[in-house]
């Protein structure tokens, strides 16, 4: 009998753990099991050198969002993105999205000053006010090869 009770608490235990294992698999890999409370919203951008899948989208300093997708329009010859922004979140039309470094050479993010004077924007909506990131290395080799002056201005050629 006593051999019995001491399989059952194994047993327990090792449910238990497996429970804790899942647990932290899906929180840690912010993976959703009964719907996503979040909507769609997409930005063009002429570059998005070094943002990636998964990236964060900040609203204030706050975290609101990922980066969902990355494709081009071929029409456009943009970059598209698409966002996941949490539910009650609010976006209006007159939105800005810039892609940001945290840090001094950290991860991207896309930052969205969310305006106000307009409508909210609406699951599919786009945002028209882009701005794309700085390429560092382009204005290190401009400044170092001596195609901008001492004032920040290129020189003309």
């Amino acid at each position: 009998m006593k051999k019995y009770s001491i399989e059952m608490v194994v047993g327990l235990f090792v449910v238990v753990g497996l429970l804790c294992v899942a647990y932290m698999t899906i929180k840690l890999g912010k993976v959703t099991l009964f719907g996503d409370d979040y909507y769609a919203l997409y930005a063009r951008f002429g570059s998005v050198s070094g943002l990636r899948v998964g990236n964060a989208v900040e609203i204030g300093g706050i975290e609101v969002g990922r980066v969902e997708r990355l494709h081009i329009d071929q029409e456009k010859q943009m970059a598209v993105v698409e966002l996941k922004i949490r539910s009650g979140i609010r976006v209006y039309d007159d939105a800005i999205a810039s892609i940001k470094t945290s840090g001094l050479i950290g991860d991207k993010f896309v930052k969205i000053d969310p305006g106000g004077s307009g409508d909210s924007l609406k699951t599919g909506g786009t945002i028209s006010e882009t701005t794309s990131p700085i390429d560092i290395e382009d204005l290190i080799s401009k400044y170092a090869f001596g195609d901008i002056n001492k004032d920040g201005k290129e020189e003309a050629k």
